[in-house]
């Protein structure tokens, strides 16, 4: 059974995640007029900002809550992927005013969704131990 790997593996990407996403929305917000192309960037630079701040708290809770086996590196890095997506998705819909409380529970039940059936499917794709049988003949 391995463990999981300490956080320093991803003080890196979280860090470079993080400055970016802010730094670039600041940018955005002090220098850019509210034209096409900045608010796309914003929406990008939210993903990545959003991600970079989720990524401690979704290895906290697989450190504290742990699985067995133990959640890979990608599963964390794609849950803390899923709140930049999520809260990005909501900043988007909230431009055209479409945001109610059964679209953010509908929207976050469904991304549940998505990720428990990935790690179901990730699971059931594990080879079992072979078990070696005592009987010679």
């Amino acid at each position: 059974m391995t463990s999981q790997p300490s956080f320093r593996s991803y003080l890196p990407p979280t860090l470079a995640l993080v400055l970016i996403g802010w730094g670039g929305i600041a940018a955005i917000f002090y220098y850019s007029l509210p034209f096409v192309w900045a608010r796309w960037g914003f929406f990008v630079l939210a993903i990545m900002a959003l991600t970079g701040t989720a990524l401690p708290v979704v290895y906290f809770f697989h450190l504290r809550f742990p699985d067995s086996p133990p959640a890979m590196p990608n599963v964390i890095v794609r849950q803390a992927l899923w709140v930049g997506v999520y809260a990005a998705t909501l900043a988007w819909l909230q431009l055209g005013r479409l945001v109610t409380l059964y679209v953010i529970l509908g929207l976050a039940g469904g991304l549940i969704a998505v990720e428990y059936f990935i790690r179901l499917r990730e699971k059931a794709s594990r080879i079992p131990p072979v078990i070696p049988d005592d009987d010679p003949a």
